[in-house]
């Protein structure tokens, strides 16, 4: 049920974005969603890609910082309130929502949606109780 989100650091300076898509391209990994947060000097990249492990790997080797986490994909209905039903769902169960960010893709008629919580196995058991697919990793990484 987890899925691997890579997290990138770039400094903010020009081509820093760039590079980490080529370094990527170069090494036949796709990206399936990302996440960018800036300030004046820095940004955090978040990337669900088709193989996490490959692009941590050819990241770090040319020179960023890079880290893996664990995050959850969430199918939601493509309504009008359909967040909120998942947003109420981990509220009621006291789960804290540390991000969230869009998948660019669909699985389904469903919307994608990627959840970094604090506590996981509690989030999981929550919505899988009120009926919230969330997909594995492999069927992210195959979108």
């Amino acid at each position: 049920m987890r899925v691997k989100q890579v997290s990138v650091f770039l400094e903010n300076k020009y081509g820093r974005l760039a590079r980490v898509t080529q370094v990527l391209s170069e090494n036949n990994i796709n990206i399936r969603a990302l996440s960018i947060a800036d300030t004046t000097d820095f940004g955090i990249l978040r990337l669900i890609v088709n193989n996490p492990d490959k692009a941590f790997d050819a990241l770090k080797v040319d020179g960023f910082t890079v880290s893996v986490t664990d995050v959850l994909a969430v199918e939601v209905p493509d309504t009008p309130g359909g967040l909120n039903g998942a947003l109420e769902i981990l509220g009621q169960a006291g789960i804290n929502i540390e991000y969230l960010y869009a998948f660019l893709q669909k699985a389904s008629n469903a919307a994608l949606v990627v959840f970094r919580v604090e506590q996981m196995d509690a989030a999981i058991k929550a919505l899988e109780a009120k009926g919230i697919n969330i997909l594995t990793g492999e069927e992210v990484y195959s979108l």
